[in-house]
């Protein structure tokens, strides 16, 4: 409903929340108000708006918004309704019926992403701010709230489009989209809720699976609580049906850590049914419920992937075994809406597409994937890299800000058993002279690869994590190496065997660049193919012309088959990540184009992915 001053949305209005996934699927409840759809927008060019009160929600002084914008797409896309480039500061306005809560209890507003700084109002209260633009926050914003249910929400955003000290990943900073970077993604991005919550109640949490078949340890923050309160946190762990553990813990602070040993047959005779993987994505649901005595206090629903990640003897293992990588590029960007997903379906549309096309995981590009897909690769059985948008410029504010950013992305994505590697840097950006070893800038910057491995390493101790991904490497658990040759002869060559990839690795250089800073330091690690192939097919003029092209689908399948089949082959890599899954803008090198169509039968894609041709 539209009216002169704000855009309404009551909850009976709203898509019934059952219709859609929950926006943070590893801490659900029944009840939560969507607050996605039409706002009010207007842009601030000349950035006057805080002093003039466009924050004010009182009669007679509020300020008109004069544009309507679809959250959360982004206002340079084209599903936002404003589809314009260029403004530095932005505002969202809108009303919605939000009750004041019981006493007791308090309301949460949850903004899933806002590019790059956030302020927040409520009924012209200031409840918040936020800085980071991949990762959401929360405020609790109960004690703005005005009795009678209606609620006035305001949003200010600053990105600054040329900001190369900010983390932006593939977002230009250009005036429109060059070489491999994209359009911009300001202001509201992804999915605005609300929930009502008792003050005393399940927050943040983690799932990190033990060594053993049925460990399983759980870091979770109870808010609000206190060791006077008598709280137990009671944990029920099901599969199929069955109980597998029924605990009750004492709450005796904010944040607890407890260890669980599952307890099933088939632990000890069949683990493997119990374990995650690819082939079987066992998920294992989890009700957790906070008590004060026989009375409950808030109830929540989770789940765990039993699995572990390890590197060993040059090889990267899940579950203690071999698992050959096998990877794609995926910079989840939709033509219409830019980073954020159009619909629901369609993150769970391109996790389906990965699996059809025969890979076992992706390499989430240059962005911070949405909690939704990642829930799709947990239950659907795709393994995640999970980079971090770079930033362009080295400066302690850069990484100040990259630093801060990766500490949320952690924070809130640990518990997916789908991730199996975090990506601290990606061939250099953000660290341009980190190959420059006898230099002050050049030392610097080897300091901020190894200080951001170690902080993912201490944040995570159960994941791999890849210092710098592509050449000069310096520090991590994996090697990972961008080589875009389009011939599979000189591939069988570079890396055909152990000792042709430990050749490479130390004399080589595919891309122009050293690919190991630190030999010493590398020795005996995987070495993965983490970039390669990017065929152009279906070009026009103006599209990149960095990795070749072909002009028809026999030549199109004819090289993908002498390039996959050359890594298939090769007995000294742990894995490779085709580039890449979609055609994004000027880059027409994907798999599948733009609005996610196979560029050749998607069968015979398959059978070359996972040499099944062979």
């Amino acid at each position: 409903m539209r009216t002169d001053e704000s855009t309404t949305e009551t909850a009976a209005d709203a898509r019934p929340s059952a219709e859609r996934l929950h926006p943070r699927p590893l801490l659900t409840r029944d009840a939560w108000l969507d607050l996605d759809g039409d706002w009010e927008f207007r842009a601030d060019d000349e950035d006057h708006g805080l002093d003039a009160g466009w924050w004010r929600t009182d009669p007679g002084r509020t300020v008109t918004f004069d544009r309507t914008i679809r959250v959360p797409y982004p206002p340079e896309s084209a599903l936002s309704g404003i589809a314009e480039d260029g403004h530095r500061v932005v505002w969202y306005r809108r009303t919605a019926e939000i009750t004041a809560p019981p006493a007791g209890h308090r309301v949460i507003l949850h903004l899933e992403a806002v590019d790059h700084h956030a302020d927040v109002w409520v009924n012209g209260v200031h409840v918040g701010a936020h800085d980071g633009g991949h990762v959401g926050f929360a405020l609790d914003i109960t004690h703005a709230l005005e009795p009678g249910g209606t609620q006035h929400l305001v949003v200010r955003a600053v990105d600054d489009p040329r900001a190369l000290d900010q983390p932006r990943g593939k977002q230009d900073w250009e005036p429109s989209p060059h070489v491999i970077w994209y359009g911009r993604t300001t202001g509201i991005w992804r999915q605005v809720w609300a929930e009502s919550v008792p003050a005393r109640h399940l927050d943040a949490l983690r799932w990190t699976p033990g060594a053993r078949p049925g460990e399983v340890t759980l870091d979770v923050t109870v808010t609000g609580a206190r060791q006077r309160d008598d709280l137990d946190l009671e944990a029920v762990f099901t599969l199929d049906g069955s109980v597998l553990a029924r605990t009750r813990h004492a709450v005796t602070d904010e944040t607890l850590r407890l260890p669980f040993v599952l307890g099933d047959d088939r632990l000890a005779t069949e683990p493997d049914r119990l374990l995650w993987s690819p082939d079987r994505p066992t998920l294992i649901d989890v009700e957790l419920t906070l008590w004060r005595g026989d009375r409950e206090v808030d109830r929540a629903r989770s789940y765990v992937g039993l699995r572990t990640v390890t590197v060993e003897d040059g090889r990267f293992l899940l579950n203690g075994r071999p698992a050959p990588l096998r990877l794609v590029l995926e910079q989840a960007y939709w033509p219409q809406s830019h980073l954020a997903a159009p619909d629901d379906d369609a993150l769970r549309r391109e996790v389906e597409l990965v699996k059809a096309l025969g890979f076992t995981g992706i390499r989430m590009h240059q962005t911070v994937a949405d909690p939704r897909f990642l829930h799709w690769c947990d239950r659907l059985g795709v393994l995640v890299w999970a980079d971090a948008p770079a930033a362009y410029r080295f400066s302690a504010r850069a990484l100040e800000r990259t630093t801060h950013e990766w500490m949320q992305a952690v924070t809130r994505d640990a518990g997916h058993p789908s991730i199996i590697a975090w990506v601290a840097f990606n061939e250099s950006w953000g660290v341009p002279d980190v190959a420059a070893d006898r230099s002050e800038d050049g030392r610097a910057q080897q300091d901020a690869v190894r200080g951001v491995t170690g902080l993912l390493k201490a944040l995570d101790p159960s994941r791999p994590v890849i210092g710098n991904d592509g050449w000069e490497w310096i520090a991590g658990d994996v090697v990972g190496v961008h080589d875009y040759t389009h011939d599979g002869a000189v591939l069988r060559a570079r890396y055909g065997s152990r000792e042709a990839v430990a050749a490479t690795v130390a004399h080589e250089r595919p891309g122009g660049r050293r690919l190991v800073l630190d030999p010493a330091a590398a020795d005996g690690l995987p070495v993965v193919l983490s970039e390669f192939g990017g065929i152009g097919f279906h070009t026009s003029a103006g599209d990149w012309e960095g990795y070749g092209a072909v002009t028809d689908e026999e030549a199109f399948l004819t090289r993908l088959r002498d390039l996959v089949g050359a890594v298939h082959d090769s007995t000294g890599l742990a894995g490779f990540c085709w580039t890449q899954l979609t055609d994004t803008l000027q880059e027409t090198n994907g798999l599948l184009d733009e609005h996610r169509r196979p560029k050749a039968d998607l069968r015979l894609i398959r059978a070359i992915i996972a040499g099944e041709d062979r």
